[in-house]
């Protein structure tokens, strides 16, 4: 059972929901107009240049220690709450889930032992007692495992874990998991438990949205009052207890917005990590980042959450014996959720106006060499359930303008638009502040609209800021602008299912962050789930995706490229692909002789 984040994840994640530095827009515009767009780009390329000629930072420094930059900090470390790139990153070594997709694309066990399967015998049809269907899947946790303050990890921590994720007011994102996806959880002893699944589900073995939460330190706190334990969870209010990890490293110290400190954990007895502490540091401003790397202050910069592909690409001509340089094509999707409650974006004609208005074709060539695909909708070309034959929006101006007119938005002398009601077609957009290529296409976009008569206004935010209240509680009224990060065949039920629209009355749960509701999409994802015959499973991806592009739930913009540059004497890191990290196999990086 796949679970969509933001990375912020549908699992899209919250990428979800992240702030990878994010380009797209216009570039036929003329000269004058031009010369404001590319300033900021023209000025951080005269930047990353000068300090790229700065000596690259020298082999003997101290292995012992690792230094991460990325571009965001996460707003909690909680497992459960606020998905993001950055905050799966950090937790990737220190917080697992109970399996997780590997660098091939194969879901493996990180805290069980085993993956049940019909074959193995630890998985089995039942039929409950109210006559409905479903699948009894046991899992046996590591014999071993325990968290940083030696206490073992039981099956108390995935009952409560269990509990926390189903209770109405405890606002998880992907509450439907845990409240209607398992029907119950049956424990056989202190390692090993059993997951009744409400229903006979194709991919039931990957339960990659469940952690385990330390029962010990944490039922007290949330069974006090489960609708605020979001904000009095030990991960917010003392996050170095090493009693909330179990993973090769511990979260020894946090500085809020800066940095985190890890340290390896006492408790863990799986592979000697290669690092006594590793250090991510959270540097909002890409060129900041470009230049902590060049000075050495940082070792790395995370591949998931830090250069975007025309840096990169810059960066690679500069330093290539230094480096090892991977551009990892991957499942992230970057877009532009609207808030379609606003009567503004309920004429469809008005979203696909703007789709037509955007020339992303020209950005992927210019910026990006040709290497980040334009997204046609939500599913990358790179799974296996990619349909190549859906609705696609080239860039067509005068189509988009015909459009405007026939929804009654007309053009008024001042060249803005306006409807019978005087009403102007304006709207805000927002995405990650700091983020320099991210915010420079965001202004080629508002350039490109503007031509036709939108009039939008940019309103950034600092990325916790984003995904945090912003995001979670729908506080936007125009658009976002971020990227999903998926696993392989992902089924958007938390992005794109109608329960999962967060609102007051389920305490803010899901990441159907646009508010967009289909009964018929509804119906398509529930029947994902359970019809796993390989064609009719594909004639519903198809079916989805077909639908997508046509009503435009979100504005789909590129399919990411991931870009790592890993120092030579770095070992042992597998870029995935998938919104899995890196970090979640830590233990296996080293120092190259």
């Amino acid at each position: 059972m796949i679970l969509p984040r933001i990375f912020p994840s549908s699992k899209s994640f919250m990428n979800t929901f992240n702030t990878y530095p994010f380009n797209t827009g216009p570039f036929n515009t003329d000269r004058a107009k031009m010369a404001k767009v590319f300033i900021s780009t023209a000025l951080s390329f005269l930047l990353l240049t000068f300090l790229l000629c700065w000596p690259s930072p020298s082999n003997a420094a101290d292995h012992r220690n690792l230094r991460i930059g990325m571009s965001q900090f996460p707003s909690t470390l909680h497992p459960m709450f606020d998905d993001m790139v950055a905050k799966s990153y950090v937790l990737g070594m220190s917080q697992r889930p109970v399996t997780a997709f590997d660098a091939n694309w194969k879901p493996v066990c990180m805290l069980c032992t085993v993956l049940p399967s019909f074959d193995n015998k630890l998985a089995k049809k039942e039929t409950r007692a109210n006559g409905k269907h479903g699948i009894a899947a046991t899992y046996t946790i590591l014999p071993k495992a325990a968290w940083g303050d030696g206490v073992p990890v039981t099956t108390k921590d995935i009952i409560f874990a269990w509990q926390v994720g189903k209770h109405p007011l405890s606002g998880v994102g992907n509450a439907d998991f845990f409240a209607k996806d398992i029907a119950d959880i049956t424990v056989v002893d202190d390692k090993t438990f059993t997951i009744h699944f409400s229903k006979e589900e194709c991919d039931f073995a990957s339960i990659d949205g469940l952690y385990p939460l330390p029962d010990h330190l944490e039922r007290k706190i949330f069974e006090k009052d489960p609708a605020t334990y979001k904000s009095r969870t030990l991960y917010n209010t003392d996050p170095a207890n090493p009693g909330l990890y179990w993973g090769p490293y511990r979260i020894a110290k946090v500085d809020a917005g800066s940095s985190i400190t890890l340290y390896r954990n006492s408790a863990w007895t799986g592979s000697t990590p290669a690092f006594d502490t590793i250090v991510v540091k959270a540097i909002e401003n890409s060129a900041a980042l470009s230049a902590n790397l060049v000075s050495g202050d940082i070792d790395y910069i995370a591949g998931e959450l830090g250069l975007s592909l025309d840096q990169a690409l810059a960066f690679k001509k500069r330093l290539p014996d230094t480096y090892l340089t991977v551009f990892k094509p991957g499942l992230t999707y970057e877009h532009i959720d609207l808030n379609l409650d606003e009567p503004l974006f309920h004429d469809l004609r008005v979203r696909q106006a703007l789709m037509y208005a955007m020339d992303r074709e020209s950005i992927n060539k210019t910026l990006f060499d040709g290497r980040q695909p334009v997204a046609a909708d939500f599913v990358n070309p790179l799974d296996t359930v990619y349909d190549a034959d859906v609705p696609r929006y080239a860039f067509n101006p005068a189509k988009a303008a015909a459009l405007l007119d026939g929804a009654g938005w007309k053009l008024a002398p001042d060249g803005t638009r306006v409807n019978k009601g005087g009403q102007k077609l304006a709207f805000t957009l927002t995405t990650t502040a700091g983020n320099k290529n991210r915010e420079v296409i965001e202004q080629a976009i508002q350039s490109d609209w503007k031509k036709i008569g939108i009039d939008v206004k940019i309103e950034n935010q600092p990325p916790r800021v984003m995904f945090g209240d912003t995001m979670r509680e729908r506080k936007f009224t125009g658009g976002v602008m971020y990227a999903w990060m998926s696993a392989p065949k992902d089924i958007p039920k938390t992005t794109l299912h109608s329960s999962m629209i967060p609102s007051p009355k389920n305490s803010y749960a899901g990441q159907n962050y646009a508010g967009y509701a289909n009964p018929k999409v509804d119906k398509i994802i529930e029947d994902l789930e359970t019809v796993c015959t390989a064609p009719k499973n594909q004639q519903l991806w198809n079916e989805l995706q077909k639908i997508y592009a046509v009503e435009l739930p979100a504005l789909p913009l590129y399919y990411r490229v991931d870009s790592y540059f890993i120092p030579k004497w770095l070992t042992g890191l597998a870029p995935t692909g998938h919104m899995h990290p890196t970090t979640l196999w830590v233990e296996n990086w080293g120092v190259a002789e």
